[in-house]
């Protein structure tokens, strides 16, 4: 079995007090003690890496490119898909709506303006030459063709889209999706209040005409996942059949198995995987083929990391 592939071994004792003193952390501090927080997560993280008896699917990573400001984006940048057809990312911005591509440097490739689309939080590849939009407020699934002209704007109206309307439309809703190629499922968080994780089965046969859509809530995978206290984002990684959740509140990567099985993280704070500042609001994150990891941040930046 590839190193990659198998998931962390704690030693009970240690991974017991990890997600305790984690749980603790997260239900008595407030969000906005600002320094004490940071200092009692970092403490956290560091016992955890110590218990650490195997390697992670998610490597230790080095940063190779931070807080790179993104070419012509102010603000709201969301987000982050790797289309390997195309070999380059795919971000959003959700106000004003556009879709953005985007080099492994964070350089700006090709802007295209969303037309009727509102708050735009996620992206995903398809394949094929299609990408699915998120909109957040609404609960829709919008799948686009991947647009080849830069400045080419892609229009909602006439596009399919998959309205799931699970819970209350507002600023709380879906927040990041991701895309199984192979087994053709999606997944899709909603960031808190309370987090959720979806499992959306048969996307592609829908797209065929056929009404054969499977939604399975998979809150249990997450439930005792103290450690992240949000969702801004999701990733699937085809190379391991994991996924990676992106938790802006907790400055985390966290990843879980097939099984929902805690597997492994990477901390995203200052001191961490040679950040020299804390990512300040985490919205979405990707990797390539090659295990290469991007973030973006609002307002506009973007983080490029290396497995070390």
């Amino acid at each position: 079995m590839n190193s990659a592939s198998r998931p962390v071994a704690f030693a009970r004792p240690a991974w017991l007090a990890g997600l305790i003193f984690a749980a603790a952390i997260g239900l008595s501090i407030p969000t906005d003690s600002g320094r004490a927080f940071d200092h009692l997560f970092a403490a956290t993280i560091t016992a955890l890496q110590s218990s650490r008896t195997d390697a992670s699917a998610l490597p230790d990573y080095g940063v190779t490119l931070e807080a790179h400001p993104v070419a012509g984006v102010e603000r709201n940048l969301s987000g982050l898909s790797w289309d390997e057809d195309r070999g380059h990312l795919w971000a959003v911005v959700n106000e004003p709506p556009q879709l953005l591509a985007l080099d492994t440097a964070g350089q700006l490739l090709a802007r295209h303006p969303l037309e009727g689309f509102g708050d735009v939080e996620g992206v995903a590849a398809l394949g094929d030459g299609r990408l699915l939009l998120v909109e957040e407020r609404r609960q829709s699934l919008v799948v686009v063709t991947a647009p080849h002209t830069p400045g080419e704007t892609l229009a909602r109206r006439g596009q399919q889209a998959l309205t799931l309307a699970l819970g209350d439309g507002d600023n709380a809703g879906f927040e990041g999706i991701a895309y199984d190629k192979a087994g053709d499922r999606l997944f899709v968080v909603k960031e808190h209040s309370p987090r959720k994780l979806y499992e959306i089965r048969g996307l592609r046969a829908s797209l065929a005409g056929r009404l054969d859509v499977e939604v399975i809530d998979r809150e249990h995978w997450i439930r005792d996942k103290f450690i992240a206290r949000d969702f801004s984002s999701v990733e699937f990684d085809p190379r391991t059949g994991h996924l990676v959740l992106l938790s802006d509140a907790s400055r985390l990567a966290l990843e879980i198995d097939a099984d929902g099985r805690y597997v492994g993280y990477q901390a995203l704070a200052a001191g961490f995987a040679g950040l020299a500042r804390h990512i300040p609001q985490a919205e979405g994150l990707a990797l390539d083929g090659r295990g290469n990891l991007y973030v973006i941040s609002e307002p506009n930046l973007f983080y490029a990391f290396r497995p070390e």
